[in-house]
């Protein structure tokens, strides 16, 4: 039997819809009002060859530097036997480094008719040097503006940045978080929320706030404390500020169910990306427990403090950015980046959402 071109068409649409975790790409979507996409991306372990005095990044390191007795006992220390064998055999030279930054900048661009959302918010990046590598070299056809990274206190080094097309709009601050009551080995492995502005097409501002809260791991009061800092810094933005926050929240589905922790939190004062994504699964699958979670999320923050707000989150685009060759294991999860073979991507999906001018009454 002969099958047509718009039958073929029709088959491979039934089958991408089918895998229920991919929405309509918001860069394609007709657009009546100017627009602008803002992405959330965590990039798992984006680290540059070199080893940064205090920081614990001797996983991220060539061979031929983790030779010596004082490395490999370290190494040994880890209790995790994966992070321990990638301690310990990880060769983390310049090749693999470029195989991992050309993976992020195939997921970065899948969207924006191939040059990427307008901003993204990035976490688990070592330090500004590499995240410019990446900008220059790899996304070097996006125009995005320089990168914004501010150093943080977190022992591993990783921070949260920002990649923009936007012009900045005064100084960024890295704002810390304050955990009471916890060991200081806990608070070491959490990060500070990194506050930038930007100008919008029309001139207005837009105020982001770049997170990744305390791991799940860690007791889920760290988290509230969390949630608790970044409503106090949205609560001192000026009258009318339009304002987002996206990044790694560390938010399991177990845990909202258990703590309601975005109804006490989120919901009263931020719009919530990815509850308008039916089809979307999740940004992170566990699969001991062999469940979702949207880890990482998209807020907008609810207009009423203020002046009227000129843009909007616009209705049914959030997408979760899982298209790209190499981005998706075969069980339709995440794919991680490994070596030696220099596959995958990241243990998490991207997700983006479409900002929009609200149209003149």
């Amino acid at each position: 039997m002969m099958i047509s071109k718009r039958m073929l068409l029709t088959i491979y649409l039934l089958a991408w819809l089918s895998a229920g975790c991919v929405t309509d790409d918001p860069s394609l979507s007709g657009q009546a009002h100017p627009s602008v996409t803002l992405m959330t991306f965590n990039v798992e372990n984006l680290f540059d060859t070199i080893d940064d005095a205090g920081k614990d990044d001797a996983t991220y390191l060539p061979i031929t530097k983790k030779q010596s007795a004082a490395h490999r006992e370290g190494c040994e220390k880890i209790p995790v036997e994966r992070w321990r064998d990638q301690c310990l055999n990880y060769d983390w030279n310049e090749s693999a480094l470029e195989q991992k930054m050309t993976a992020l900048a195939r997921a970065i661009l899948q969207i924006g008719n191939g040059r990427g959302p307008d901003v993204v918010v990035l976490q688990e990046v070592e330090n500004l040097s590499v995240l410019e590598q990446l900008r220059t070299g790899y996304l070097a056809g996006a125009g995005y503006r320089p990168a914004i990274l501010l150093e943080g206190d977190d022992l591993r080094g990783i921070d949260v940045a920002f990649l923009s097309r936007l012009e900045l709009a005064g100084q960024p601050t890295l704002h810390s978080v304050t955990h009471a009551g916890f060991e200081q080995s806990r608070i070491n492995d959490t990060r500070g929320i990194l506050e930038a502005t930007f100008r919008l097409p029309d001139g207005s501002l837009l105020t982001g706030f770049a997170v990744h809260f305390p791991a799940p791991f860690h007791p889920y009061p760290m988290r509230e404390q969390a949630y608790v800092a970044l409503n106090r810094f949205l609560a001192d933005l000026p009258a009318g500020r339009m304002a987002f926050a996206a990044g790694d929240f560390n938010t399991t589905a177990p845990e909202d169910a258990e703590q309601d922790m975005l109804g006490r939190f989120v919901r009263d004062k931020w719009l919530v990306a990815h509850e308008a994504c039916s089809a979307c699964p999740g940004t992170h699958y566990y699969a001991p427990r062999d469940d979702w979670s949207f880890l990482d999320m998209i807020l907008w923050a609810r207009p009423g403090r203020g002046e009227k707000a000129t843009w909007r989150m616009r209705a049914g685009s959030s997408v979760l950015v899982n298209r790209a060759p190499g981005q998706t294991r075969p069980d339709r999860t995440p794919n991680r980046f490994e070596l030696p073979a220099g596959t995958g991507i990241s243990d998490h999906w991207p997700l983006a959402v479409t900002i929009e001018m609200v149209p003149k009454q």
